[in-house]
C-alpha cells in the first residue's frame, strides 16, 4: 500500500496540483491585499469615506455604532459589507485568472506548428472530385 501511495503522490499531475494549490493560496492573499488595501479605499472614498468591511446589520440588538469585530463579540451580525469586499475580491481574482489562461492559450497557439500549405495539384484534384460528385 505504501508503494502504491508513493507512486500516486509522485505522479506529475499530483505534484503539479500541489504546486498550483500553494501558489493559488499565495496569489489569493495578494489579491485579498489588493482589494482590501488598494481597491476598496478609493471606492470607500468615492462613497464618502465609507469602509465597506464594517457594514453590518446587528441581529442580536447590538449598538449599530460598534465596529464589526466588536459587534460580532456581542452576538450574531449580518456582515454584508464584508461580503461585498469578498465579492469584489472574487471578481478581481476571476478576471486575473481569466487573463492568465487567455495569455497561456495564445502562447500555446503560437507554439503549435502551422499546417503545411496544400500543394496546388492537391487543390485541383479536390476541386475535380467535388465537381464529379455534383
Amino acid at each position: 500500500m505504501m508503494q502504491e501511495f508513493k507512486q500516486f503522490a509522485m505522479k506529475g499531475n499530483v505534484v503539479d496540483l500541489a504546486v498550483g494549490v500553494i501558489i493559488g493560496a499565495a496569489f489569493g492573499k495578494i489579491v485579498d491585499s489588493l482589494v482590501q488595501d488598494i481597491v476598496m479605499p478609493p471606492i470607500g472614498k468615492l462613497f464618502g469615506g465609507l469602509d465597506f468591511s464594517n457594514y453590518y446589520f446587528p441581529l442580536n440588538h447590538q449598538n449599530a455604532m460598534l465596529s464589526l469585530a466588536e459587534a460580532k463579540k456581542a452576538g450574531a451580525v449580518l456582515a454584508y459589507g464584508n461580503f461585498i469586499t469578498v465579492l469584489i475580491n472574487f471578481i478581481i481574482l476571476s478576471f486575473v485568472i481569466f487573463q492568465m489562461v487567455r495569455l497561456f492559450n495564445k502562447a500555446r497557439a503560437k507554439e503549435e506548428p502551422a499546417s503545411p500549405p496544400v500543394a496546388e495539384d492537391t487543390v485541383l484534384l479536390r476541386e475535380i472530385r467535388d465537381a464529379l460528385k455534383k
